[in-house]
């Protein structure tokens, strides 16, 4: 039994009439006819009862339409979903981020895309991004959010967002309530970092700039997450240096300042495997370029 032979019964059954039941496939009657006894040879029963004015459903062919249309609906929708997520408009995609992506930019990718496409799950996962590079690596996650981006070979890495870096002040600071701050001005604060540990890049990133600005920064506290040194921040324990998205996480007492001097902006980065099979990827990258266009061109990037 064939598919088609399910096709071909149930336009007879839904027709009554053999002639217009063709006309409706595409056939002519005789090898409609053939394929409609051949399939009741093969069940061992009869489905039509046929006279020389019209064609009626027999018990058995009542009970097989059922189950023959419901074979058919599953067999179109397995088909569809098949297609679906060929095209990469179903399916998962594992995603990881460093914190400081949800302050701005990474919710509006996700919302984007989960409007666009409800069908795909997205499997989040906070990550510092040296564990970010061993998760692309093993095929954990399809797509990496990070400062810096892992240094792992076989990685394709793109820009999502450009920020510039802010000093992140007490309220009672003396520079909190001006325009912007020089670096050099900020020497003698107590500063916030995060860990320098060998694979903290951004960490080592601002330690080159305040020696750049022409001092040492007195790191008095390492903290994990960026949000973390905002509070220690609240708290008046020191000052720190954060993208311009950090601005959007409010804590009360906290001034954000532009740096005066000319600074590198603090980059967004995307990454994803050199050769990645999976058809969401590639929608999913499109959805970045998207949003993080239409940020830069109305100046919300950052």
């Amino acid at each position: 039994m064939e598919l088609r032979h399910l096709r071909y019964f149930i336009a007879v059954a839904e027709e009554r009439h053999f002639g217009r039941a063709a006309e409706r496939l595409f056939l002519s009657q005789p090898p409609l006819s053939l394929q409609i006894r051949q399939l009741e040879e093969e069940l061992g029963v009869t489905l039509f009862a046929r006279t020389s004015r019209h064609v009626a459903l027999t018990e058995a062919g009542r009970s097989f339409l059922k189950d023959a249309r419901e074979i058919l609906y599953k067999v179109d929708h397995a088909t569809e979903r098949a297609r679906r997520a060929a095209r990469g408009e179903s399916g998962w995609i594992g995603i990881g981020f460093v914190g400081s992506a949800t302050y701005d930019v990474l919710p509006r990718i996700l919302r984007t895309f989960r409007e666009q496409y409800p069908d795909i799950t997205m499997e989040l996962h906070e990550l510092l991004t040296e564990e970010q590079g061993a998760a692309l690596q093993e095929g954990k996650i399809h797509i990496g959010f990070s400062r810096f981006p892992p240094v792992e070979e076989g990685l394709i890495h793109e820009t999502a967002a450009r920020e510039p870096l802010m000093a992140a002040l007490p309220e009672s600071h003396p520079f909190a309530d001006k325009p912007e701050v020089a670096l050099r001005d900020l020497a003698n604060d107590p500063f916030l970092l995060f860990p320098r540990r060998a694979e903290s890049r951004y960490a080592e990133h601002l330690i080159q700039l305040c020696r750049a600005a022409g001092f040492e920064p007195n790191v008095i506290q390492e903290t994990g997450e960026m949000q973390t040194a905002v509070s220690l921040v609240s708290a008046g324990i020191g000052i720190s240096l954060v993208p311009g998205a950090v601005r959007h996480l409010r804590r009360m007492g906290v001034a954000y300042v532009p740096l005066a001097e000319p600074t590198p902006p603090i980059e967004l980065t995307v990454s994803h495997r050199r050769g990645e099979t999976s058809p969401v990827v590639p929608r999913f990258l499109e959805i970045v370029r998207t949003v993080t266009h239409d940020a830069a061109a109305t100046g919300n990037e950052g």
